[in-house]
């Protein structure tokens, strides 16, 4: 039997934690950060950026997001903002539009 899911319980576990950790990905990657210090700036254990990195988490829906263009260029904006903040704890992650261009992306 299936049941049926409120949009904003798919995009919280599910969405979200697979977004932040492509953002992770995007500072450890093109911008050098350590893996705990990505971890840290987006509230995250370093053990799942490394799961992220060697992709044992995220899986299927890592591929999707980063096959779509929009979405690819959005985290790497984001990922962008984190790399040049003086103040890391007031840039706006802006992870609603990122999870609205990723809704329509999903149905």
């Amino acid at each position: 039997m299936m049941v049926a899911r409120p949009r904003c319980e798919r995009v919280t576990k599910y969405i979200l934690p697979t977004v932040r950790g492509l953002i992770a990905k995007d500072l450890v990657e093109e911008y050098g950060f350590s893996q705990s210090h990505a971890a840290k700036m987006l509230g995250i254990s370093q053990a799942a950026v490394s799961q992220y990195i060697s992709s044992k988490r995220g899986g299927k829906l890592t591929k999707k997001l980063m096959n779509n263009k929009e979405v690819k260029k959005m985290i790497g904006l984001t990922a962008g903002k984190i790399a040049d903040a003086k103040n890391p704890k007031k840039v706006d992650l802006d992870l609603c539009s990122i999870c609205s261009v990723v809704n329509a992306c999903m149905e």
